[in-house]
C-alpha cells in the first residue's frame, strides 16, 4: 500500500450536523500538504472556510464546491483551528445526522485574545484539478500528498464496515467529498484508493475505507482537486531543509 507519510496525517473531527464535507476535505488535504511540506504540525480551520467563504463556496452547511474551497486559501487564506474552532462540536452518527444546523457565522477573529485573525492565515500558490486518469491521482498523490474528492453516495455505502468499496445497491444519497490519502492492492489483487471520512470513528473501517480503484466507482476519479500550500505569512528560517517557523509575522 502506498500513501502519503501517515506520521503527517491527522485525523479529523467530524462535520457533525452540518454539510460541511466539502469543506473538511479541502482543509484536512491541505493542513497534511503544510505537514508533508514545511514539516509543520498544523490544523487548520474547516470553521473559517465554512462560514466566512460565502456565495462562491456555496451553501455552507447545505452542501458547497470543492474547487472553490481551494480558490479560498488562495485569495483570503485561511486561520488554524485554534484561532476559529468547528462549531459544532455535539457529536452524532452519520449518516442521516439529524437535526441540520444552520451555517456559524463569520466572525473573523479568534477565540484566543493573543491570536490575530491575519496572522493566523495560511495560504496555497494555487487552485488546481486533478486529471481523472488514475496515474496521475497516484502521482499527485506520491509527490505533494492527500488530495480531495468528490463522489456520490449510495445506500449500501451507509453501511460500509471493511474491504474494498464497490456500489451493489440501494438509491443515491447524495453527494460526498473526503480526503484521498493512498492506495493499494488486496491480496486478492483488487485496486483500491484509500480514504479518510469525516463521519465518525464508528464508522467504517475506524473512520477509513477503500473503494475500487481504475474504474471511476461512484465518480471517485471524476472530481479530484487540490493546491500547494504557500510561505505566504510564514517565516522561514535558513538551514538545511528550508525549516518553516510556525510563527507567523504580525504576531511578533
Amino acid at each position: 500500500m502506498v500513501h502519503a507519510d501517515s506520521q503527517l496525517i491527522w485525523f479529523s473531527i467530524y462535520q457533525g450536523h452540518c454539510g460541511s464535507c466539502w469543506a473538511f476535505g479541502a482543509v484536512e488535504s491541505l493542513s497534511d500538504r503544510f505537514c508533508i511540506k514545511f514539516g509543520m504540525n498544523i490544523s487548520l480551520s474547516v470553521n473559517d472556510l465554512l462560514a466566512c467563504c460565502g456565495f462562491m463556496c456555496g451553501d455552507g452547511c447545505d452542501g458547497g464546491y470543492p474547487i472553490s474551497a481551494w480558490r479560498y486559501f488562495v485569495q483570503s487564506g485561511v486561520v488554524t483551528d485554534e484561532c476559529d474552532p468547528y462549531f459544532d462540536n455535539t457529536g452524532c452518527s452519520h449518516p442521516g445526522c439529524e437535526p441540520a444546523y444552520p451555517t456559524p457565522r463569520c466572525e473573523k477573529r479568534c477565540v484566543k485574545r493573543n491570536l490575530l485573525w491575519t496572522g493566523s492565515k495560511h495560504f496555497s500558490v494555487n487552485a488546481y484539478r486533478i486529471s481523472s486518469d488514475p496515474h496521475s491521482i497516484m502521482a499527485e498523490v506520491y509527490l505533494n500528498g492527500p488530495v480531495e474528492v468528490a463522489f456520490t453516495v449510495y445506500e449500501d455505502f451507509a453501511h460500509y464496515k471493511s474491504g474494498v468499496y464497490k456500489h451493489v445497491t440501494g438509491d443515491e444519497m447524495g453527494g460526498h467529498a473526503v480526503k484521498l490519502i493512498g492506495w493499494g492492492t488486496t491480496d486478492d489483487g483488487e485496486d483500491y484508493w484509500l480514504l479518510a471520512n469525516q463521519w465518525n470513528r464508528s464508522w467504517g473501517d475506524d473512520g477509513y475505507f477503500m473503494i475500487r480503484r481504475g474504474t471511476n466507482e461512484c465518480g471517485i476519479e471524476e472530481d479530484v482537486d487540490a493546491g500547494l500550500p504557500s510561505t505566504k505569512n510564514l517565516i522561514i528560517k535558513s538551514g538545511p531543509a528550508d525549516q518553516v517557523d510556525a510563527s507567523l509575522e504580525s504576531t511578533i
